[in-house]
């Protein structure tokens, strides 16, 4: 593979940060085995004749130029994500086409491609869509919901993964890559202040501890006030405090052979989660229910457009988790490669959850989790060059989970939850749940060169898991002594349950055929046939379970078929980059959540088949020297193709004679928007004294999209559009880089809606997006 190299510039600060330029082609591919080589990161993107550099990436496992993989795929820099102040996953969805990511805080957030994976809350249940960091998959979407630090590369794949991957997944892959310990010193420290109270403080010192050793020690802090308005107390809400560290080492003792350990530890305590009040739901009969149980139990709402909210209780949430990773590459003889990645990681979770109103309905509801997890992987891949080339590993994902349902009721809880008198007021029920996960596969993938222009490539892979369950819930406490209806409802929303033991066993085959043609040195086109699957779970909150059965908390296995047919070109003397693909997806047993509003619950449920088609563009523009534009966009249309027993929304179910169920074939996928566009720019020049200023700007546009999985016509999310603009200025001192830049999130303090939630008796709560804030940032690299 030829990779064309840049003039790289004589300072140290720009051997170690990438040019805003690849913010969609992305930044050089970083593996531990690159670590004597290149000592530091050197920039990719514009060179200095004004062309796109060659980017590279390990999506196959290899490291290979973007452009040659026949596979869709978007590839950021790590200093395209600090340009863009992109520092948590659910900022992502703003740089990258088809990405949705559903976020409340860390227990209730997913990250969907192409509309596929909104599940939220999945304590017994992994994502369609596969979280890994340094090549260590991620049990739960919450396990990345910490400020992203000194990050190399983030890769995202689109469409079922597995036959290279750790993780066999059904939607996509989003893999994100640190910066290894360099064998050069490298030494930054960042300084953010912002409005609402924003400062955020970020550090990084790597270098050699002797010739065959080199560490690398990153941590950071981040906290705000908030930005929405507690009218019960005056204060502020939706912020708080995050930090973390990472530790690595890197032992190097010949080209044959590396290891790599790393070692991190995060933890927040936050309002995060914080919902307002979006609508109240319909008005049937000249009676809006939630607005007349409010009125009944004394409340008072306030208008959530505004970023206020009327909470009489705490609104919190605290995690705590942490893990460490082994990574071993052997290069063998003949040129093969054998990698071992070993890792365990830890997560704990717990909220306290007010219930939206100014009178004590619920003192406290919530579930907290405590979550461990553990993994093995092997892969051989043998050397590039002949007619075929293979990679072939064996992985074992296990985890051991524990979560604690609680709702402590208060003395409005009948009123605002419609019971019978006595049957709830100042009852308080708590419930419990185990899940053990044991999975293991087998994996290989090789590509046959069968003309000099012409590949097929052609992968399987074989998962067996075992998950065994149980759920419980204790008797209730407290309340009066009741009988009757009462006692009834009673039993029903927090009477006593025992699942016994639950248990799944699933064997889940996924596999990839793959034909790509190489038209001219710049223009690849490629086709792909590919199917995935991921295993079932269980509902590990007692929910529906004592009426309907244990059998009604499991979950069935979730199953894909998708084809691809798409170009990768480099024109204009490599000065514009152009993607673009066609997708057709159909899904048996999509996993969803859904509500039951007897109960009160979210639940986890199989939603029948769904079919996502569309396509997808990606550009990088270089016209003139100093200037890079980027655009990328997706057309996505998500619908079920037969969902005969799903939820019926409130205008529905709040009607006399309302029907059990409703059938939602044809309708729209909760969480995804049919058009999304995202745009950017930068241009940087160079004064005589050495100086560089530079300006950027930013703007990415999601149509509306269906906020709940009952699609009510009360609970969609409205289409919107950001603008995020920076100005700074770089300059050399003393052996080091420092740059200032001036930014301007949400330019334009659009109010927008990135989440829906149920709110009971109709209603519906949504989680704001960050309002207009402006901040400074300092950077000094030496």
């Amino acid at each position: 593979m030829s990779v064309s190299k840049p003039v790289v510039p004589s300072s140290l600060w720009r051997l170690k940060r990438l040019p805003l330029a690849l913010l969609l082609a992305g930044s050089a591919g970083w593996t531990p085995s690159q670590a004597a080589e290149n000592p530091a990161p050197v920039p990719k993107g514009e060179s200095a004749s004004g062309q796109l550099e060659t980017v590279t990436v390990t999506a196959r496992r290899r490291t290979e130029s973007a452009q040659e993989v026949p596979t869709p795929m978007s590839v950021i820099g790590g200093q395209a994500l600090e340009s863009q102040r992109v520092y948590r996953i659910q900022d992502l969805q703003q740089l990258v086409p088809s990405v949705n990511v559903a976020y409340m805080h860390a227990r209730q957030s997913s990250v969907s491609i192409r509309g596929l994976g909104n599940n939220p809350a999945s304590d017994g249940l992994e994502g369609s869509v596969g979280l890994y960091i340094d090549n260590v998959y991620l049990g739960r979407p919450g396990m990345a919901v910490f400020d992203l630090m000194d990050i190399e590369q983030l890769e995202v794949l689109r469409g079922p993964q597995g036959t290279l991957f750790g993780k066999n997944t059904t939607a996509g892959v989003i893999n994100i890559s640190t910066r290894a310990p360099s064998f050069t010193p490298e030494r930054s420290i960042e300084t953010s202040v912002g409005e609402d109270g924003y400062f955020q403080t970020k550090g990084t010192i790597s270098g050699p501890l002797n010739d065959e050793l080199a560490g690398r020690f990153s941590a950071y802090r981040t906290r705000s006030d908030g930005d929405i308005k507690n009218e019960y107390n005056g204060h502020d809400l939706n912020g708080g405090s995050r930090q973390g560290f990472r530790g690595q080492l890197l032992y190097k003792p010949n080209e044959a052979f590396n290891l790599r350990w790393i070692g991190d530890y995060n933890e927040e305590a936050s309002s995060a989660g914080t919902r307002v009040l979006y609508s109240t739901g319909p008005t049937i009969n000249g009676t809006n229910l939630y607005q007349s149980r409010a009125d009944a139990a004394g409340a008072t709402l306030v208008n959530g457009a505004h970023r206020k909210v009327n909470l009489d209780n705490d609104q919190r949430v605290t995690v705590f988790q942490g893990g460490t990773s082994l990574e071993a590459n052997w290069t063998l003889p003949s040129d093969f490669t054998l990698t071992s990645v070993s890792a365990y990681r830890w997560w704990n979770f717990t909220p306290r959850n007010d219930d939206g109103l100014n009178v004590p309905a619920s003192y406290n509801a919530g579930v907290s989790v405590e979550d461990k997890q553990w993994s093995q992987e092997f892969r051989l891949a043998s050397p590039k060059g002949g007619f075929f080339d293979y990679v072939v590993g064996a992985y074992y994902f296990g985890s051991d989970l524990d979560n604690k349902s609680f709702a402590y009721y208060g003395p409005q809880a009948d009123i605002w939850n419609g019971t019978p008198a006595g049957a709830l007021s100042n009852v308080s029920s708590v419930g419990n749940g185990h899940i053990r996960t044991n999975s293991f596969a087998l994996f290989a993938q090789g590509t046959w060169h069968l003309t000099e222009r012409l590949d097929f490539t052609a992968g399987l892979r074989g998962t067996y898991e075992e998950k065994s369950a149980w759920v419980s819930r204790n008797a209730p406490l407290g309340g009066a002594t009741v009988t009757g209806a009462a006692a009834t409802a009673r039993r029903g929303r927090a009477g006593a349950y025992d699942s016994g033991d639950l248990n799944q066993y699933s064997t889940s085959p996924s596999g990839l055929l793959n034909l790509s043609y190489r038209f001219s040195d710049d223009l690849l086109g490629y086709a792909t046939l590919s199917h995935g699957e991921k295993s079932g779970g269980v509902n590990l909150a007692v929910g529906s379970a004592p009426t309907a059965g244990a059998d009604s908390l499991l979950i069935g296995t979730e199953r894909a078929n998708n084809a691809e047919l798409g170009f990768k070109s480099t024109l204009w003397d490599r000065r514009l980059q152009l993607n673009a693909n066609l997708f057709w997806t159909q899904v048996n047993g999509y996993q969803t959540n859904a509500y039951d509003y007897g109960n009160r619950v979210q639940y986890l449920t199989n939603a029948g088949s769904v079919r996502s088609r569309g396509v997808e563009l990606e550009s990088t523009l270089v016209p003139i020297r100093g200037l890079t534009l980027n655009l990328n966009g997706s057309f996505n249309d998500v619908r079920y193709l037969s969902y005969k027993d799903a939820p019926c929304p409130p205008e529905v179910s709040l009607r006399p004679g309302a029907p059990a169920s409703c059938d939602l074939s044809g309708h729209q996928v909760v969480g995804a928007s049919k058009w999304i566009a995202n745009a950017n720019g930068e241009y940087k020049w160079n004064l005589d004294n050495g100086f560089e200023p530079y300006v950027t700007a930013s703007y990415a546009y999601r149509s509306k999209a269906v906020g709940t999985v009952e699609d009510s016509d009360y609970g969609q999310i409205p289409g919107y559009g950001l603008v995020n603009l920076s100005t700074g200025l770089r300059g050399d001192f003393q052996q080091g880089q420092w740059d200032v830049s001036l930014w301007l999130k949400n330019a334009f303090d659009k109010t927008y809606y990135t989440t829906l939630w149920t709110g009971g008796n109709g209603g519906y709560e949504g989680l704001l997006g960050t309002p207009r804030t402006l901040g400074v940032t300092g950077r000094y690299d030496f």
